[in-house]
């Protein structure tokens, strides 16, 4: 009788796809889920029989090093081991479902049958797998309830991201994350295989692959380049020759397949890193969303205070290694933390912009938001540094000569309008409440004493942080509490390309006149806060009678910010207000100028494998000609590669119209989105929801 052997495998991709919810990635791989079920259809070379004794075997990886998984056909489960059983559909093909555990390694898999009859035994290779994350079994650790969580967190190509300054209606970024996509999963894959971790010890890295904590942190380093040849190089400096402005990037296809094809793309911020880790962590089965922190805190001491100087002009002083950045973007990973207990579940905050180390690479998290609120720093991994992020006070000080003296505290200034995208919808929801208590309340004060009891005693500043300020002397008295109050507000809807205004409002606390003297700066900045060029200065005498409210314009012209602005398009003003007892205000605003709209335009109903009518349509907003204009057209499921349109001169005022025709791939509603950039103006955004049927 002839050895028993396999001569067709057919793994049923579509069958185990629709089964275990991986039907849209476009891969060719058979893509299941941990936890879930999956059959494969095999023909021998004869019938079977009796003494045909089958095992199904299995081993993470291509390269033979790890160990074999062998379970005999057919064997039972206990829920925490792999299982396979049989079903004859004719004399010599027979159909095997396998059941994986919800704690296995996730990543690629080959598998086989061995065969003895007899005393001869035979194995052969029938093909291979990727095991995923499972959020809808309700033993993985990734396991969320909610269906409506799971489509939003998971499924969702497409989303928005907050940015700007403080406010309850931020603007938005919307962002194509494209986890189904072609090649999107190998590159994750890829990236796993690609950590210090994997090359310090493969088999220990792979055993470890099943813990959706250990995943989640070696991809926030993987994310950035820092130390190890990771997805995006980073830069904040406002010059970004040798690669694209960090404005440019709609989405995170583009970038993944660059660094697979290429190595460190050039150039990312934090809301590029955020999107790119979404799409990482949502690819391999873990619940993601990227959220938005306002007022965000850099405490690279974490002493949970930040230091901010300021000169006798009112000008910033950025000498000190702590910061408060307009905005800062992190991702939250949905899973438990059985290492620390069940009260810790849930979302983890995860971040792979480069700001500090964590056990020697740049990366953190995960960390828990139950552990931020309740000031539980001492807990892994990162956690002071994320308290500090949404709570740490401020201290303002005035330096002269050298000499420095404080202006003011804040302990409710840090961390505004925590934001993500609502479930299902493109608007915002607010999550401040997840990471801390009511401003001011004393839950709130317990947590941050709390948390200051559990900070490091002593700290010593890394060898790559920032020099802190030293003075020689310091005036601990604060100055004299002016006996008037100030804001600024802006004006209308500020647009690059016009004047804009800052409006000082003063009201006078006093019965008695007071004499002022104000002296206000208009700052380039980029979204960090850092200073990048001074636009205009201007100081003038106030005088406030009794009680008198006083609005005082501060109009910042387009020919003196046109220069100077950043890709950011953010103008700051300050003014430092002085009366004659020596009291001080210092006043601050942030301006955001949004740019021309881009109107996109569709002709026709969209299907998959049909071309499509588009126009993009945008006015020059500004009174001169601009040159070298480049429109950039990209969107999952309807363009597959971006396209790249270079335009013609745009005359003053022009209004432009480009016509193309691109032809969807893929079924649902989807997103096109276009950047056009020119020497004048920078990474101008527009797009347009359209819903794709697939016949």
């Amino acid at each position: 009788m002839a050895t028993l052997q396999v001569v067709n495998s057919d793994l049923q991709q579509s069958s185990n796809a629709i089964e275990n919810r991986t039907k849209e990635y476009m891969t060719k791989d058979l893509d299941v889920r941990r936890g879930q079920q999956f059959s494969i259809k095999l023909t021998f070379n004869r019938s079977l029989e009796l003494q045909d004794n089958l095992k199904w075997w299995t081993q993470t990886g291509r390269s033979q090093s790890s160990s074999k998984i062998i379970v005999p056909i057919p064997s039972s489960s206990n829920g925490k081991s792999w299982n396979a059983t049989a079903k004859a559909e004719s004399d010599n093909v027979m159909v095997i479902t396998i059941n994986s555990p919800p704690v296995a390694a996730i990543g690629l898999y080959v598998m086989g049958i061995q065969v003895q009859s007899g005393e001869s035994e035979v194995s052969q290779s029938c093909g291979e797998f990727i095991l995923l994350f499972n959020p809808w079994c309700t033993e993985d650790t990734v396991y969320m309830k909610d269906e409506a969580e799971r489509k939003e967190y998971v499924l969702n190509e497409s989303g928005v991201i907050f940015n700007g300054s403080a406010s309850s209606n931020p603007p938005t970024r919307r962002w194509d994350f494209g986890q189904f996509e072609e090649g999107i999963l190998d590159i994750c894959l890829k990236l796993l295989d690609s950590s210090i971790e994997y090359r310090r010890g493969v088999n220990r890295d792979l055993s470890h692959r099943g813990d959706p904590i250990y995943v989640s942190r070696i991809l926030s380093a993987m994310v950035n380049s820092q130390g190890d040849n990771g997805v995006i190089v980073g830069n904040w400096s406002g010059d970004y020759e040798g690669g694209e402005k960090p404005t440019k990037w709609n989405g995170s296809v583009d970038i993944l397949r660059k660094w697979n094809q290429s190595g460190p793309v050039r150039y990312g911020q934090c809301w590029v890193y955020g999107g790119v880790l979404c799409t990482v962590l949502r690819c391999l089965g873990i619940p993601a969303r990227v959220v938005t922190n306002f007022a965000s805190a850099h405490d690279t001491d974490e002493n949970l205070t930040i230091d901010r100087y300021f000169d006798e002009k009112g000008k910033s002083l950025f000498d000190s290694a702590d910061s408060i950045w307009n905005f800062h973007v992190w991702v939250e990973g949905w899973f438990a933390r059985n290492d620390l207990g069940p009260k810790y579940n849930g979302w983890q905050v995860l971040d792979a912009t480069p700001q500090e180390e964590s056990e020697g690479s740049y990366r953190l998290g995960p960390c828990s938001v139950t552990a931020v609120k309740e000031g539980d720093v001492n807990l892994p991994y990162d956690t002071l540094f994320v308290f500090g992020e949404v709570n740490a006070d401020i201290v303002d000080w005035m330096v002269y000569n050298n000499q420095r003296r404080r202006i003011r505290t804040q302990t409710s200034s840090v961390g505004k309008f925590t934001s993500t995208k609502n479930i299902g919808k493109n608007t915002r929801l607010d999550i401040t409440d997840n990471y801390k208590f009511s401003e001011g309340s004393r839950k709130e004060r317990q947590s941050f004493k709390k948390a200051l009891s559990l900070a490091p005693s002593s700290w010593s500043r890394p060898a790559n942080a920032p020099a802190t300020v030293a003075f020689s002397a310091t005036n601990m008295e604060p100055v004299p509490k002016p006996d008037f109050q100030g804001t600024f507000t802006q004006s209308g809807d500020p647009q690059v390309g016009h004047d804009v205004t800052f409006t000082l409002t003063l009201r006078s606390t006093s019965s008695v006149k007071i004499l002022l003297q104000i002296k206000m700066t208009a700052i380039a900045i980029v979204y960090t806060n850092a200073p990048v060029k001074d636009i205009l200065s201007e100081t003038q005498p106030v005088t406030l009678e009794p009680n008198e409210e006083k609005k005082i314009p501060f109009i910042v012209p387009y020919t003196e910010y046109e220069s100077a602005i950043t890709t950011d398009n953010m103008i700051k003003a300050v003014a430092l207000c002085e009366d004659e007892k020596g009291g001080k205000l210092l006043v601050e605003s942030v301006m955001k100028l949004r740019s021309q709209p881009i109107v996109i335009k569709i002709t026709g109903k969209a299907h998959v494998n049909r071309p499509l009518h588009i126009e993009i349509i945008f006015t020059n907003p500004l009174s001169e000609d601009v040159e070298n204009s480049v429109l950039t057209v990209e969107g999952s499921g309807l363009v597959k590669e971006p396209i790249t349109i270079e335009l013609p001169r745009l005359k003053k005022n022009q209004r432009s119209m480009t016509s193309l025709s691109i032809t969807p791939y893929r079924s649902g509603q989807r997103w096109l989105l276009v950047d056009l950039t020119s020497e004048k103006f920078s990474d101008i955004k527009g797009t347009l929801e359209i819903n794709v049927s697939s016949t």
